[in-house]
Order: C-alpha cells, then structure tokens, then sequence
C-alpha cells in the first residue's frame, strides 16, 4: 500500500518519549484518516477512532466520552485516540485541554491525534487553548510524484484530474469523475466546511465567488472586476473575507502583490488560484483530451499547477507566495522565506498579454534566485517532482 511521507513523520512524533496533540489539518479527501490509520497498524498500539462529521455528534462531552474510551486501553504503555472533524465541535479545544492536562497530571501516555478538514478553524482553536500542547502536520493535496507512484499517472493526467486520490479510479469515465468532485468534494466542503461552521451572510455569492475563482486560476482579478461579474457582490472587504474562508477549506485562495510595504500588499488585486486543478476542471466544459491537445487549454493548466503546488509546499515548509505586477509586466510566482526571494517565471506555451518582466523585477528588489519554468528552463516534470523548498537551497 502506497503511503505518504507524512506518514512516517506522524509515526516518529507518536513513538517519541515526550507527548504532543498530533494535528492533521488539510481539505477533504486528502488522506488524513488514511495517513492515521495506517499508522496505527504499523505501530499496533491500542487505538481509539471516532469522527464528528455528523451534526448530532456535536457535544464536547462526545469528546470527553471518546477520551475515556481510549483512556481504558493505555494500560501499562500508550494507546492512541484520533478524533476527525473536531472542529466541528463547540468549545472542542477547551475539552480537549481540560482532558489533555487531566492525563499529563496523572501519567496517563495517552497520544492524541486530531484530524481537521477546516485548518482556518482548527488553528483558531488551537491558538486560543492548546497553545504549547501541539504540533501541525498539514496534510496537502496529492503532488504529481505522489500522483504518480500510487497510481502511475503521467504528468497531462495529473494536470487535469488534480491531486484527489479518491478519484482516481474514476478518471476513465469523465462524467462519473466529475460528479464525484462536484458533490462529493466541492459542494461537501462547501457546505459543511465552511457554511455549516462560519457566518456567511451571502452564501450564494460565496459559491459563484469559487466558481468565478475557479475560471480565473492563475489570473490577477481586481475586486472591482470581480463586483462587476457578481450579483449582489457587496463590497471589497466581504470578497476578501469569503477568499479567506474558501482558502481556509482548501478550495482557492488569493495571492498577494509583492511588496516590501504591507499595507500595498493588503490592498493588491488577489491572483486568484485553486489548491488543485481537480477544482478547475471538474467546472469547466473542456475534456482532458481537449486540453491536452490545445497548447492554450494546457498552457493555463500548467500555470495553475505551478501555483498549486507552491502554495502545499508553503503550507509544509513555511515560505510565502506572492505574484508581482508592475503595468504590464508580470513575475508569476514570488518566494520569500525570511529574508530570501525566488522569483519564478512560468513558460507553460499559453500566449501572454503582458510584458517581460524579471528584469525590472530584478532591478526594483535584487531576488536571490530566479527561475524559468517550462520552456527553456526547469522541464516542467523536473520542477513538479522537486520540493518546492529546494529552491531556495542554491539562494541561501
């Protein structure tokens, strides 16, 4: 059975003498139970799992009620208790605390592992109670090598049917797979992951907010452009807001300008971009055949998958990511990793509006390293099988 790497690293911090709330934190359908189930079995330690991804779970003395569960089969050494979807539990990480400092003060070696699909949410808890209880692993959407290994995908294949793992077997029947990503991812996060858990004023303007999103990856859009093409848009301030929560489910984010000025980068025009281009294609009206012979169609998927696969290598490495734009000359991808700057630029064979624009960028911020992508530069198998952190290992 194939297993991520993330695996091991929750199997190691489980093993290690001092204890720490393991937290898994991703979108949907990633593999966080897997990862945790699999671990189990290799380590075969007792272990307790429960879900609250159901609303009449949703009582924190449902966590307390799992907790002892867990607690009867540490015995003489440790056992494990993972709770899924915990966030979706009221005053979780107060509970969670309570019980945790109740074991520490006993010697109670009962690990625990939880799993969130929401990581907006899940830090919000943490930050608030568990501070110096716990350690993230964040769990991203599956990459091109990861794609690759457990499924023998090739690199057009993965462009278009993304990093979902549970649809792979899908992807001969195209209708069948899109429904599936459709409804059981999309509209699931949606809905439970985000509409079901935070106030949302305008819901339906939050769902044709990440189908406009969706359409544009890739894309700088300004909120002007974007109240232009949305009913009952309301203002800027509520776009950015919904950006923020659909960043948080892993479904599409906005990146920020450039800039060694905060308050410019805040005020930017987001480009937008979605996790995984599985989010992209499922709502477009183009097959896989169809992009892989048009150089356009192929072209916009190889820019968003750049984008997506520097924004999982941010999320597990730490650095930022950033466009530039100065009129009309475009840096795809900025990287800064405390005081170290990468600027990328994609050659994907999709014609370009704008200028060439390393040069200036070059000039106005002195990057440590530039990189082309593509066409004259890095091949694109290359680039997407290498950790998107090495590329600040030749600018250090």
């Amino acid at each position: 059975m194939f297993q991520r790497k993330d695996a091991a690293l929750l199997a190691g911090r489980i093993s290690e003498p001092r204890r720490f709330i393991q937290v898994l934190t991703g979108p949907r359908q990633v593999g966080k139970t897997t990862i945790a189930r699999q671990v189990m079995e290799a380590l075969e330690l007792p272990s307790t799992y429960a879900s609250a991804d159901d609303p009449g779970l949703r009582d924190m003395h449902w966590v307390r009620q799992q907790w002892e569960l867990a607690r009867r089969k540490c015995g003489p050494s440790r056992a494990v208790l993972i709770l899924d979807e915990v966030h979706k539990i009221p005053a979780w990480a107060d509970a969670v605390k309570a019980l945790w400092d109740e074991d520490t003060h006993h010697g109670i070696d009962l690990r625990v592992v939880l799993l969130g699909s929401s990581p907006l949410l899940m830090q919000r808890g943490m930050g608030e109670s568990l501070a110096g209880r716990f350690e993230v692993i964040p769990i991203t959407h599956w990459s091109f090598g990861e794609m690759r290994e457990a499924f023998g995908w090739d690199l057009d294949t993965w462009l278009y049917f993304g990093g979902y793992p549970g649809a792979s077997s899908l992807v001969e029947d195209e209708a069948r797979w899109r429904g599936y990503i459709l409804e059981s991812l999309i509209e699931t996060a949606l809905s439970r992951d985000i509409l079901l858990m935070t106030r949302v004023d305008k819901p339906a303007l939050l769902r044709r907010l990440f189908e406009l999103g969706c359409g544009y990856s890739g894309r700088i859009l300004s909120y002007q452009k974007m109240i232009g093409q949305l009913h009952d848009a309301g203002n800027t301030t509520t776009l950015a807001h919904y950006l923020d929560l659909l960043g948080g489910a892993g479904l599409l984010t906005g990146l920020q300008k450039f800039s060694n000025e905060p308050v410019r980068r805040r005020g930017s025009s987001p480009k937008l971009q979605v996790f995984t281009n599985a989010l992209l294609t499922a709502q477009g009206r183009w097959s896989f055949v169809e992009h892989a012979q048009d150089p356009e169609r192929r072209g916009v998927l190889v820019e968003s998958a750049v984008g997506a696969c520097l924004l999982a290598g941010a999320r597990i490495h730490g650095f930022e990511v950033f466009y530039w734009l100065d009129r009309n000359r475009e840096v795809d991808f900025v990287l800064r990793k405390g005081e170290l700057v990468v600027a990328i630029e994609v050659k994907s064979g999709r014609r370009r509006d704008g200028f060439p624009a390393m040069k200036a960028f070059i000039d106005a911020f002195h990057p440590d390293r530039t990189l082309l992508v593509g066409t004259g530069g890095v091949p694109l198998e290359e680039f997407f099988l290498t950790p998107p952190d090495a590329w600040f290992d030749s600018a250090a």
